[in-house]
């Protein structure tokens, strides 16, 4: 079961069980948050397509977390002019987990558990281990002796 929902301007596929990233939504990390703007819904073979929206279905979501996007460089130029201008951009996201897709008067019966990642804080330190440094002479000692270069003779001049 699928269905097709519109989330802050954008449309998404999503499925019970999905992790979606959407532009931010005002909501706590930890939020049940619902849709209404639900556009299709496939149930094994039988679709409902809405017009605009199907009435009474709803996408059910926790909100897991905020968080920014890759960064994008927007850079313009005016060939042969001295024009160039760089700007960057962070998209603001939240990222949700979908409970489940609710017909018309339904409620959500089983809520998938949202897991929590421990504080780094708690995290035990590895450190890494520095590899001791190489003896210049055992290493001239495995590798063969290069040839060095014959010296250049010096250019005689003719007197005339």
């Amino acid at each position: 079961m699928y269905a097709i929902v519109e989330i802050a301007g954008q449309q998404f596929k999503v499925e019970r069980g999905v992790k979606v990233y959407v532009h931010r939504l005002d909501a706590n990390e930890g939020a049940k948050v619902e849709f209404d703007k639900v556009l299709l819904v496939d149930n094994g073979g039988k679709v409902q397509i809405g017009t605009p929206s199907i009435d009474g279905a709803k996408v059910a979501a926790t909100v897991l977390s905020h968080l920014k996007g890759d960064k994008v460089i927007v850079f313009k130029k005016k060939r042969r002019k001295g024009y160039q201008k760089s700007n960057g951009h962070r998209q603001q996201l939240t990222q949700i987990l979908v409970q489940g897709i609710l017909g018309k008067g339904e409620t959500l019966k089983d809520e998938i558990k949202v897991e929590k990642k421990a504080p780094k804080a708690d995290a035990p330190v590895v450190e890494a281990k520095k590899a001791a440094p190489k003896k210049a002479a055992a290493k001239s000692e495995e590798a063969p002796a290069k040839k060095k270069a014959a010296p250049k003779k010096a250019a005689k001049k003719t007197e005339e």
